[in-house]
């Protein structure tokens, strides 16, 4: 009892959850609960009746005896007959409710993981918590919902034997409910010991599932061969499946020694009892039929003690899932809506500014971003250099909103971006990450998820296509913008890298965005179809602040002005000749690139 109050008791949450999940399924389920309670009760007394009845029969010679009996048999049959009935709808009432738990369960998880904030996946404690809750996610809801039924079935039919039984032997009540109670703390201590097994093991849980699909991802197949990396992952998976095995089986092997230590003690408990009732019958304080009624009602009564006792330990043990549960589900959001917030401009007039932006990843020995400042203005391209570390990608995830500076702000029109409902904002800025993600779901949806906000728009659509040059590599496929892309689902064809970035290029296209931010654009595009993209990218600009990061002179050259940046810091900034006159940081890496480009590779770093 110690582990419920140090993790706290989160039943009434779950109760609550099954509820909202499942009204109409939770609301028959209790009908059929109480239903299966009673009429194991209702069985005992009709099997008295009817020993009764018998046994007053025998010898006596009266043809009419049976027919005093018969309706007790007919009455127990229909008891029985109710009793399967109510069996078999409880088994579909209860797989209604358990699945409808389940998916409310797995929506709010979903939900849950993409309102945290972006911080908390860099989180080893945050991805503990997580995969723990989604491991267990999609089978806990059912135990919590058939812990509860079976706690509730089973004390309705124990409350009423053990009353009968009081009645007719204070001791008989006392013994069917003390005989299970050793049984039940060795299993309340094994719930714990398997928690705490759990909590233990679940970064080596996360690193045995990683290989597992390294291994079977078709992404790393290529590499897995290029390099025979199958027989290293494989070993390295092997090696933390047997360090969780063995102590799985070790838990195990406890277990089932406790078990059998209880389990005699039940043993022993239930023969105490039937002893009891044999010494009061001999002594003739019993009918024949009343001994009947008790035998019987001992033997279920102590299988509805260890049921209920049952349904109760397996209640704690969800509750401790339930407690990783809504660790999850508590995890407070940072990057939250402010209470009043404030209306974002329908259209950038002045930009966006970086004033003297520092931030700090966790556990970070220096700052990402010190004391930047920069300027978005509309209509204008701008561009950021550096070699890689130097904070570039860090910035974009700020001005999205992804992060929130520790010191410093970053306005838009004057106006503090903090101020703005951050869904609202990232909504007006579109970005394309350099690790962008492929769908693979029809082309269409690949686009279309640029802005699932405003109605679907075919002509826009095409029109975004066009612009990136997916337009061509989209109708050259079987079904065209139905078509789905990889080879992960029927019918799908897999896309060259080069083709995959026109298509990300197209989603970010499709947004409607007051804010263009391309992270290396062009890196899988050859030098033609780069030319082709800003030709017909350019021109779009009007109105937008383009932010541009990219290893490639040919890409930043083109930019209103650039920003070179290193170690968190903005080292310097102009336009592409005035930088290049100078002679600084900016010229040293393009003679870098320069070197790189003559050994056949392009790139600052």
């Amino acid at each position: 009892m110690i582990g419920i109050r140090r993790d706290g008791l989160r039943i009434g949450r779950a109760v609550g959850l099954v509820w909202r999940a499942a009204p109409g399924w939770t609301a028959a389920g209790a009908i059929l609960v109480v239903a299966q309670g009673l009429l194991p009760l209702a069985g005992l007394l009709l099997v008295k009746k009817i020993v009764d009845g018998v046994a007053a029969g025998i010898g006596g010679g009266d043809p009419s005896a049976f027919w005093k009996v018969a309706p007790w048999i007919a009455l127990a049959a229909l008891a029985s007959l109710a009793a399967s009935v109510c069996r078999a709808l409880g088994e579909y009432v209860g797989e209604g409710q358990s699945l409808a738990v389940t998916d409310a369960v797995s929506d709010t998880l979903h939900a849950r993981s993409a309102e945290v904030d972006l911080a908390y996946y860099e989180d080893p404690r945050y991805q503990d918590t997580l995969h723990r809750s989604q491991k267990e996610a999609l089978f806990r809801p059912t135990r919590v919902v058939n812990g509860l039924v079976q706690v509730c079935q089973g004390g309705i039919a124990l409350g009423g034997i053990a009353g009968l039984f009081f009645f007719l032997n204070p001791l008989l009540a006392v013994l069917l409910m003390a005989v299970c109670v050793p049984w039940a703390l060795g299993r309340f201590a094994n719930a714990r010991r398997t928690r705490d097994l759990e909590r233990r093991k679940a970064e080596e849980e996360r690193k045995s599932f990683y290989f597992h699909w390294l291994l079977t991802d078709p992404d790393h197949a290529k590499e897995l061969r290029l390099f025979g990396l199958g027989k290293v992952f494989r070993e390295r998976f092997g090696e933390l499946r047997r360090g969780i095995r063995e102590a799985r089986l070790s838990l195990s092997r406890r277990r089932t020694v406790t078990d059998i230590a209880t389990q005699g003690l039940v043993a022993a408990g239930t023969f105490g009892a039937l002893a009891l009732v044999a010494r009061d019958a001999v002594a003739g304080k019993f009918t024949v039929g009343t001994l009947v009624m008790v035998l019987q009602g001992v033997y279920g009564g102590i299988g509805y003690a260890q049921s209920l006792l049952q349904g109760i330990v397996r209640l704690y043990e969800d509750n401790l899932f339930l407690a990783d549960y809504y660790a999850f589900l508590d995890t407070p959001v940072r990057i939250a809506p402010p209470s009043s917030p404030v209306s974002i401009p329908a259209r950038i007039r002045h930009g966006v500014k970086f004033e003297g932006v520092v931030f700090k990843y966790p556990r970070a020995e220096r700052a990402a971003l010190d004391g930047v400042d920069l300027e978005i203005r509309p209509g204008e391209v701008i561009a950021l250099v550096g070699e890689n570390g130097s904070g570039k990608t860090t910035l974009v995830k700020i001005l999205a909103r992804l992060y929130d500076p520790d010191a410093g702000r970053v306005a838009c029109d004057g106006i503090d971006i903090r101020s703005f409902d951050p869904v609202l904002w990232r909504s007006r800025v579109a970005v394309l990450l350099q690790d962008y993600a492929r769908y693979f779901l029809t082309a269409r949806d690949n686009i279309r998820f640029g802005d699932v906000v405003s109605p679907p728009d075919e002509k826009r659509m095409v029109e975004a296509a066009i612009r990136s040059g997916a337009d061509e590599v989209v109708r050259g496929l079987a079904h065209g913008y139905d078509t789905p892309l990889g080879h992960r689902f029927g019918r799908g064809q897999e896309l060259s890298t080069g083709e995959w970035q026109r298509v990300a290029l197209a989603r970010v296209f499709y947004r409607d965005a007051r804010i263009v931010v391309l992270d290396e654009p062009t890196s899988a595009l050859d030098p033609i179809a780069e030319e082709e993209l800003f030709r017909k990218f350019l021109p779009l600009v009007e109105g937008r602040g383009v932010v541009l990061v990219s290893h490639r002179a040919s890409t930043v050259s083109i930019a209103d002005r650039i920003y070179v940046m290193d170690k968190g810091k903005v080292v310097e900034h102009g336009t592409h000749g005035e930088l290049l006159g100078r002679g600084g940081y900016y010229t040293r890496l393009n003679r870098a690139q320069a070197v790189r480009d003559s050994a056949g590779a392009a790139g600052y770093a």
